[in-house]
């Protein structure tokens, strides 16, 4: 199906799935990078005895037996894995992943797509499980979290896919 930017048609089932595996797994890399930050700056912060060792002399012992300290790593990594979606859909639309397969998102009622809508998206994709609905969706060929967030990812030509060209699909 065509979308509301003429001369470009909505990504189908196969493409998006590219893109969603390897965003997956930058999205792993950039929370392998985060938690690796945050274990060192506790290990700095055991060995110095700012955090209090509990009576454990490795600093491995202290955080398995912990309770706070892998609960607070978790929600660190996983602000940074959402962070890497929001940032990359709200300043450009597309994910390094979604470059690679020429893929972008934009606004179906042209209402700015700020961070909210970006995560309205991110929560409405259920884990990339709301993509199965474009397998079943033959004619607008739309996600859950398109529908929802009111949004629609185009396939763009290489000439399109460059920064430069943005400006100019906006319009």
């Amino acid at each position: 199906m065509k979308s509301t930017h003429s001369h470009h048609s909505r990504a189908g089932f196969f493409r998006r799935l590219a893109a969603m595996v390897y965003d997956v797994l930058v999205a792993v890399a950039v929370g392998m990078c985060a938690g690796l930050v945050m274990m060192f700056s506790l290990l700095i912060m055991f060995e110095s005895n700012i955090i209090s060792k509990d009576g454990n002399e490795h600093f491995m012992d202290f955080f398995q037996s912990s309770f706070i300290y892998p609960l607070i790593l978790q929600i660190w990594v996983a602000l940074w894995v959402v962070g890497f979606f929001l940032w990359f859909w709200r300043n450009g639309g597309q994910t390094i992943g979604m470059r690679a397969w020429r893929l972008r998102l934009f606004s179906i009622n042209n209402k700015p797509f700020g961070y909210r809508r970006a995560f309205l998206r991110l929560v409405c994709s259920l884990g990339g499980l709301g993509t199965l609905l474009v397998l079943l969706d033959f004619k607008s060929k739309q996600s859950l979290q398109d529908r929802i967030a009111n949004t629609e990812m185009l396939v763009l030509s290489k000439e399109d896919n460059h920064h430069e060209s943005w400006k100019k699909l906006q319009e």
